[in-house]
């Protein structure tokens, strides 16, 4: 778990594509200055990052590209989201500080202790959560500047049954579940991952996750940013928890290269 690799790279796509697919939570990588602070055995970690980790969703997103006509834009994570996870608020807005899991987790999928609970989030929000952002940024004003206007692909993926640290575990838990937000995620976004999605099981909406991620700059004031989170149930794809991909992997990228193609378009 030992890595100097970049905490996240952009990976390009063609010049005039409006679509970046990102892929936050796929990385099991972790600083050996960010193991110290974690309070678990190297067995427990490894157990964690089992279940958290969203695996092979990196796997799906390169071979999406692959498959796309237009080739889409990529934003990897390289770390693990032990280290920081980018999609959560850094602050009081984030929900999941209710079990210790806002942008610095302090506690594990089983609510048991990951990190001390006076943890000061603040040196690891300074050297990875910001830097992410500020690139992420970036990137999204760079295809607004190239393209016109920009559409965010999260790709995800969640345990078949759910995991104690989940605030809404008991709702429906589809083999595809289509987060949306209610300022960037527009009918046609939506319709057109529901029809690029039907070949790969019943398709649900906002449960067991929800939301979409939007960079804050652009976060509820700019209509040409899209956004659609797409979580993966993993026993369409991989053997739970953190095994190999199985064949569901390439009809999931087909699936994903498919609703490129249309936002492209």
């Amino acid at each position: 778990m030992t890595s100097a690799a970049p905490s996240f790279a952009l990976l390009p796509g063609a010049a005039d594509s409006p679509v970046i697919l990102h892929v936050p939570h796929s990385a099991r990588e972790i600083p050996p200055a960010v193991r110290t602070g974690i309070v678990l055995d190297d067995a427990g970690l490894e157990r964690e990052l089992d279940h958290i980790t969203d695996a092979h969703t990196a796997e799906i997103a390169a071979a999406a590209r692959g498959l796309s006509s237009v080739a889409p834009w990529r934003f990897v994570n390289r770390l693990s989201r032990l280290v920081v996870d980018p999609e959560r608020f850094p602050d009081e807005r984030e929900e999941m500080l209710a079990v210790g899991m806002g942008a610095v987790y302090t506690r594990t999928t089983h609510r048991e202790p990951l990190r001390p609970a006076d943890t000061d989030p603040e040196p690891l929000l300074d050297r990875y959560f910001r830097p992410y952002a500020q690139a992420m940024t970036r990137a999204v004003a760079d295809r607004l500047a190239a393209a016109g206007r920009v559409v965010i692909i999260d790709v995800h993926s969640y345990p078949t049954q759910a995991l104690p640290y989940e605030l809404h575990g008991e709702g429906p838990r589809p083999p595809v579940c289509l987060g949306t937000d209610s300022f960037h995620t527009p009918p046609d976004l939506l319709a057109a991952a529901r029809e690029a999605f039907s070949g790969c099981g019943e398709i649900g909406l906002d449960s067991p996750f929800g939301g979409a991620y939007v960079p804050l700059e652009f976060y509820g004031t700019e209509p040409r940013v899209g956004a659609l989170m797409v979580e993966i149930r993993r026993d369409t794809y991989m053997s739970e928890p953190g095994g190999p991909a199985g064949p569901g992997l390439t009809r999931l990228a087909t699936a994903l290269a498919g609703l490129v193609d249309v936002l492209t378009g």
